[in-house]
Order: C-alpha cells, then sequence, then structure tokens
C-alpha cells in the first residue's frame, strides 16, 4: 500500500490555500487597476466633450459638415479615442471614424436626465462583444434665450488602451505574487520536513518493529527536547503498551475459562438448533401466505399508482393550457396598447415632417435674405475703406437692407408660428394633462398644425364657436380626437373630391359641452357604419390603412373625457359626429 506522507498533505493544503488567496488578491488588485483607468478615461472623455462639444455644435448647427468631420479627425487621432460617431437632430450620421459597433451590441446607461427639455442628458455607452465602451452627449446650441438639440456625439474607447497603460502594474503584480509564493513554499518546505516528517518517520520505524511477545521491548524512546504532539504521541503509545502487558496477563486467565464455558454452548446450541428448526418450519408456512397477500397488494398499488399518474398528467395539461390561455390574453391586450400608441405616434410622425417641410421654404427664404445683406455689407465695408462710397449708394444700401430685414422678419415670424401651433398640439398629444384652454382658439391651433396637409388641397373647414369658450379638459385627447377626425375626411371622406367642407360646431348646455362634426364627403354604408368603431375596421383595406383611427377617437372620447359619440352617414353625403362629454372643472 502506498503510504501518503501527511506533511507534504498539510503542505500541499496550505500552499493550495495560500496559492487561491494569492490569485484571488492579484485578481481584485488587477480588476481595481483596470477600473481606476477605465474611470480615468472616462473622466478624459468628459474633459474632451467640454473642449470640443462648443466648436462641434456650432458646426452643426451651421451645417458644416466639412468642420465637423475635421474635428472628428482631430479627436480620433488621440490615441485614447478608438472611435467617434456625429449624428445631427434626426439620427443621421455626419461623420464616423475609427472602430464603430452596432445599436444591437450597445449597452446604454443614462448618467444625467433633466427633468425638461432644455436640460442635457448624457449616457454611458460600452459593447460586452467588441471590448468599446464610451459615452454620449447631446449637442445643444443656444440661440436666442432658447436651447435646440442640433445632434449628438458618442466617443468611444477600448479595454486595449486600459491594457495598454496597466501592463507594467500587471506584470509587477504578477512577478511579486511568484515570488512571494516561491519563498513561502522554500520556507514551509524545511519547515515541515525538521519539525514533523523527520520525527514521524523515527516514531514509524520504532514503531514498525513491535514484538507482540515482548511489548516492553517497544516501547518508544524518540529524542525530542520539545514538550509537543509528538511528546504527547509517544508518552500514549508507552501507556498503551503497559495497558496491553497487562491485558495480555488478564486474557490467560480469561481463555482458561472461555474454555470451559464453550463446552456448556455447544450443548446449548444443539438445543437450540432443534427448536429452530420447528419453528423455521411453522414460519415458512407463514411466510408463504405473506408472499401472496403481498402481490396483490402490489397489484392494487400498482393500478392506483398508474390512476394517479394519469389523473396528474391529466391536471398538469390543464394548468398549463390555462396559463398559456392567460399569457396569451395579457400579450394580446399588451398589443392592442401597442398598436394603439403607433397609431398615435405615426400622425404625429406625419405631422412632424409635413411640418418640416412646410418651415423649410420661409428658413430657405431667410437665409437668402441673409446671405444678400451680408452681400451688402461687405461692399459697403470697401467702397468706405476706398473712400468710394456716395450718398446715392448709401441711399440704396438703405433701402435694400431694408427690404431685405423686412422679408426675413416676415418668413422667420412665418416659421415661428407654424413651430408654436405644432409644439402646443404635439405636447397635448402626448400627455395626460387636464388644464385650462379656450376651446375655439385651441381648435384653431390644431387646424393650423395640420396646414401642411391642408394647403395641398381645396378644402375648407369652418368651427362655429364661442370666443370665451373657457373648459377644463384633457387638452391632448381634444387634439388626437379632431387630428384623427380631419385626417381621415382629407384621407377617406374627400377620396377623389376637389373641394370638400368640414363644418365643427360647439354648443354649451351648462356644464355638458356638444360638439357636432360634419363632412361633404363620400359617407359610409350602413354595414360600414355598424363597424366604425372597430378597431382595425378600414374602408381602405390593403392600402395601408390600420382601421385604429376611429376606434382611438371612441377610446379617447368614452374613457379619457368620460363621454359619449355618436355617428351617422348617408352615402355620398358626408359624415356626422355628434361628442357630448362634461366639463372637467
Amino acid at each position: 500500500m502506498k503510504l501518503n506522507s501527511l506533511s507534504r498533505k498539510l503542505l500541499t493544503r496550505v500552499l493550495s490555500f495560500y496559492f487561491v488567496l494569492t490569485f484571488i488578491v492579484t485578481c481584485v488588485q488587477i480588476g481595481a487597476e483596470y477600473i481606476n483607468t477605465k474611470n480615468h478615461i472616462a473622466s478624459e472623455l468628459l474633459t474632451l466633450e467640454k473642449t470640443f462639444s462648443g466648436s462641434l455644435t456650432r458646426a452643426v448647427w451651421e451645417l458644416n459638415t466639412q468642420q465637423a468631420v475635421s474635428i472628428a479627425e482631430g479627436l480620433v487621432a488621440i490615441p485614447m479615442i478608438k472611435g467617434i460617431t456625429v449624428t445631427d437632430e434626426n439620427n443621421s450620421i455626419i461623420a464616423q471614424l475609427g472602430v464603430a459597433t452596432g445599436e444591437d451590441n450597445l449597452f446604454i446607461e443614462s448618467v444625467n436626465e433633466g427633468e425638461s427639455d432644455n436640460d442635457q442628458k448624457y449616457f454611458n455607452v460600452s459593447s460586452h462583444n467588441t471590448g468599446l465602451f464610451g459615452h454620449t452627449f447631446p449637442l445643444i446650441f443656444e440661440f436666442s434665450g432658447r436651447t435646440t438639440k442640433v445632434g449628438s456625439v458618442t466617443l468611444l474607447s477600448s479595454n486595449e488602451v486600459i491594457f495598454n497603460r496597466i501592463q507594467v502594474g500587471i506584470y509587477f503584480l504578477i512577478g511579486n505574487a511568484m515570488v512571494k509564493t516561491a519563498a513561502l513554499v522554500l520556507l514551509f518546505s524545511l519547515a515541515f520536513s525538521s519539525l514533523l516528517t523527520n520525527p514521524l518517520n523515527e516514531l514509524t520505524e520504532q514503531i514498525s518493529q513491535f514484538d507482540i511477545d515482548d511489548p516492553e521491548a517497544s516501547k518508544l524512546h524518540v529524542i525530542n527536547y520539545e514538550n509537543n504532539e509528538l511528546n504527547i504521541l509517544q508518552n500514549a503509545y508507552n501507556n498503551l503498551i503497559d495497558e496491553l502487558v497487562i491485558y495480555k496477563e488478564k486474557l490467560a486467565v480469561t481463555q482458561s475459562k472461555v474454555i470451559s464455558a464453550n463446552s456448556k454452548l455447544d450443548e446449548q446450541n444443539l438445543m437450540l438448533e432443534q427448536e429452530v428448526a420447528r419453528k423455521t418450519s411453522s414460519l415458512s408456512t407463514t411466510m408463504l401466505k405473506m408472499e401472496i397477500q403481498q402481490r396483490e397488494l402490489l397489484n392494487q398499488q400498482q393500478k392506483l399508482q398508474a390512476e394517479n399518474s394519469r389523473r396528474s398528467i391529466t391536471e398538469k395539461t390543464l394548468l398549463e393550457t390555462n396559463h398559456e390561455l392567460k399569457g396569451s390574453i395579457i400579450e394580446l391586450k399588451k398589443a392592442q396598447e401597442r398598436l394603439l400608441d403607433a397609431e398615435k405616434m405615426a400622425v404625429l410622425g406625419t405631422m412632424s415632417a409635413e411640418v418640416t417641410h412646410e418651415i423649410n421654404t420661409p428658413i430657405g427664404v431667410s437665409i437668402t435674405s441673409t446671405t444678400y445683406l451680408a452681400d451688402l455689407l461687405i461692399k459697403l465695408k470697401a467702397d468706405i475703406e476706398n473712400n468710394k462710397l456716395s450718398k446715392r449708394e448709401l441711399n440704396d444700401f438703405t433701402d435694400n437692407s431694408q427690404q431685405g430685414l423686412n422679408l426675413l422678419l416676415n418668413n422667420l415670424e412665418r416659421a415661428s408660428d407654424l413651430v408654436t401651433s405644432y409644439k402646443q398640439v404635439a405636447v397635448d398629444q402626448i400627455s395626460e394633462k387636464i388644464r385650462q384652454i379656450n376651446l375655439a382658439k385651441y381648435l384653431d391651433e390644431i387646424i393650423h398644425s395640420l396646414h401642411p396637409k391642408l394647403k395641398k388641397t381645396n378644402h375648407t373647414i369652418k368651427v362655429n364657436c364661442p370666443s370665451d369658450a373657457e373648459i377644463y379638459c384633457h387638452a391632448g385627447a381634444i387634439s388626437q380626437i379632431f387630428t384623427n377626425l380631419i385626417i381621415n375626411s382629407v384621407l377617406h371622406g374627400f377620396k377623389n373630391i376637389n373641394r370638400g367642407e368640414i363644418t365643427i360646431t360647439v354648443q354649451f348646455n351648462g356644464e355638458q359641452i356638444h360638439i357636432v362634426y360634419k363632412d361633404n364627403g363620400h359617407g359610409l354604408s350602413e354595414h360600414q357604419l355598424a363597424h366604425l368603431f372597430d378597431p382595425f375596421f378600414t374602408t381602405e383595406s390593403g392600402k395601408g390603412g390600420t382601421g385604429l383611427g376611429t376606434h382611438i377617437v371612441h377610446n379617447l372620447v368614452t374613457d379619457t373625457l368620460g363621454g359619449i359619440i355618436h355617428a351617422s352617414s348617408v352615402v355620398d353625403k358626408g359624415l356626422t359626429y355628434e361628442i357630448k362629454f362634461n366639463n372637467m372643472r
């Protein structure tokens, strides 16, 4: 049998624990160094953002793509920067240099989120697949006391940069751990050899020479001047030898008594064997009967187990089916809510695109006028420096400047009015806040926000509402209702109709508001009218319609406003909606 050294076993366990502990401590130190270096790099990225965000913001605002790309190239030339992405307000990429990672691989964590639209929002970004990390920050341009987000910038670094910075420190930590471990192994080996292994070998050699016939001569005599566990073991072994001698003497006396008792025991065994034979015969008969009964019980038990198993499977199947049905119902409700929200955002998206197109015209005229004024100023400055400025030229400059300024002011006011109308309507459509509104003015703002879509047609909208109609209600619900109704009339009711007319009449009966919306379009059949408010019902099936517009209107009137809505129609004579709800004062 192979002998396992106790000292080697103890040494292995102690050193194994030390190796594991040293490895963990070294890994923790490397991890801490990695985290500190990564935080320092993140701080440097924030410093770069503060340094270059102003110039980059102005370049994006002025649509100076070349300057933005130049700034991005300067940043990516820094060894710490592995990649940079600059986008405009529509998230379109202006410049993308260095390494990049897809949005699906990014992990985004909000760092600072403002409470208003004017506050900046910062995000830390990282990619576990590519080892990239960094942060994203918006580009905010301040003009005339207003702040506007013109784009965003993503600065990326990588784990490669971190490891290059901490490489020397890692080598030092690993080398230090290896030196300490080697020294500890040597010291422990020498200590275990002198204090444990050698004395144990001496004790083992003396114990192996034990003589059962002469126990006294087999006592241990180990030269050890220290009072330790080995001395205790030696004394215990020698005491055992002394007791063995005493028991050996007693054993001789006991053996004689045992011989006498064995003879008597043989006689008793013979009598017991005869009695056992009789009992065994009777027991065999009884066991046979019990075996038959046991088989019958086992058969019945197997039948019961099979029945219980079948019932358990059936019950489990029913429970799983019930759980799946509940999950399906929940998913259907969530899907319906997502579809309703998507329909709202689709309307806002369409309005946003058309308002943006409408704003581009006055802004383009304003830019042209500004460029013309700048050229006049340059020419005037040159004439002044060359002493060639005449009174006639000065008068011409004044007249041209006045005309340019008037043109610039008129177009900027036009764009401002359109943005103001759309902003209020858009904000209300995504808000559930109850506030006081002037219903007549609010209806005008809604119609004005739809001007980009209506100006392409010859349709007219008439509003009959008292000018002092002040009410408390969900402004967003009112905006969404009339936006959906007007768009439905334009797209479906007035299809192939050159001049359509929409009439909105508002009446008050105490605290109740009664609104009649009527168009002179194609109208609906009785079958179509019966399903008008059903979800996913549309007269334009297969042509891009979702069938959620009137369903949303019905839910907003009944659920949000707590009112009622009724529709009536005659084919080729238009569609009429009657809406009634109470003032939420």
